[in-house]
């Protein structure tokens, strides 16, 4: 760590204390070449991987998209708010657990539609019928015949 005021490469920490939520550490440090004293904090930054899309392009993964589906197929069904939010925080968790630089949009529609079908039987139908693009009635015969199989976890 370069000291911000004579810019030396050697700092020494005298103190490290972990913040209150744990999700930070304070780190008192001194230079030894100006004798000055300053403060740093490190934290953990998490990267969410990019979403390659179908036709190649990319874009920043957004949890609120994912909120949007959701809300879109659960439109008129009795599936409380923290429920989707659960399933929300439970894909974002999966995608960061990979660890991967990218994710392709299919899979994040599939991890989508795994937890609607855990969630409600019409908007698991809903979803499918918009991702899957169904062209007739075998397509939504063959959901509905899905959504009455067991869920895997």
């Amino acid at each position: 760590m370069h000291c911000p005021f004579c810019k030396d490469e050697n700092t020494q920490v005298i103190d490290s204390r972990v913040s209150e939520a744990g999700e930070s550490i304070r780190r008192r440090r001194r230079c030894p070449a100006c004798n000055k004293r300053f403060t740093t904090y490190e934290t953990v930054e998490l990267r969410m991987p990019q979403v390659v899309k179908q036709d190649g392009s990319r874009t920043e993964f957004d949890p609120e998209k994912l909120r949007t589906g959701f809300m879109r197929a659960l439109h008129k069904r009795p599936v409380p708010t923290p429920l989707v939010d659960d399933a929300i925080s439970a894909i974002t968790q999966l995608v960061l657990a990979l660890g991967e630089r990218e994710i392709a949009s299919r899979r994040l529609g599939e991890m989508v539609m795994k937890e609607l079908h855990k969630l409600d039987d019409v908007a698991y139908i809903r979803f499918a019928s918009v991702y899957k693009s169904f062209q007739d009635i075998d397509d939504f015969q063959d959901a509905i015949k899905e959504v009455r199989k067991p869920v895997k976890k």
